[in-house]
């Protein structure tokens, strides 16, 4: 399912099959693309922040604002997806988001952003992943957090 030309490639998995992994839908599916994954060991997950997304009609109308709330979602969509890509064929594991720390919000995402999530595996233990993420536009940092996922049956 992944797009790979040699040994050393970084690989890069589409919204379709995003899909295939995490059971998120729209309005809730949170990532786009993801790319330069390195197993599960470390990925970037892109969102184009668009002025038509349901949660600007309420936050806030006048003062459009992504929620930081919603970027730590991404996060974890992006780490989860990560983690279930290096899943055996077939299997049905499903991803749980299961703890957050440490999460810092720097500076507001607004419409016409683009979001990039950085991800980086540092612990696993059985089932579990812990990943170090940071949300980035244009290279600024706007959040950062520490969370685990949980590939479970």
């Amino acid at each position: 399912m992944s797009e790979e030309t040699t040994a050393d490639a970084l690989e890069t998995l589409g919204v379709h099959q995003i899909l295939e992994l995490l059971p998120h839908r729209y309005p809730f599916l949170l990532v786009d693309r993801i790319i330069d994954i390195r197993g599960d060991e470390s990925g970037v997950g892109l969102k184009n922040v668009t002025f038509n997304e349901p949660q600007f009609q309420g936050h806030f109308p006048e003062n459009p604002v992504f929620p930081g709330v919603l970027m730590v979602e991404a996060m974890a969509q992006t780490a989860g997806a990560i983690a279930a890509h290096m899943l055996p064929k077939g299997s049905t594991g499903k991803v749980f988001f299961t703890t957050i720390d440490k999460a810092k919000f720097r500076r507001p995402v607004t419409p016409g952003d683009r979001l990039e999530f950085h991800v980086a595996k540092t612990a696993r233990k059985r089932n579990i992943y812990w990943y170090a993420c940071r949300a980035l536009v244009d290279g600024v940092l706007v959040c950062e957090a520490e969370l685990s996922v949980m590939i479970g049956a």
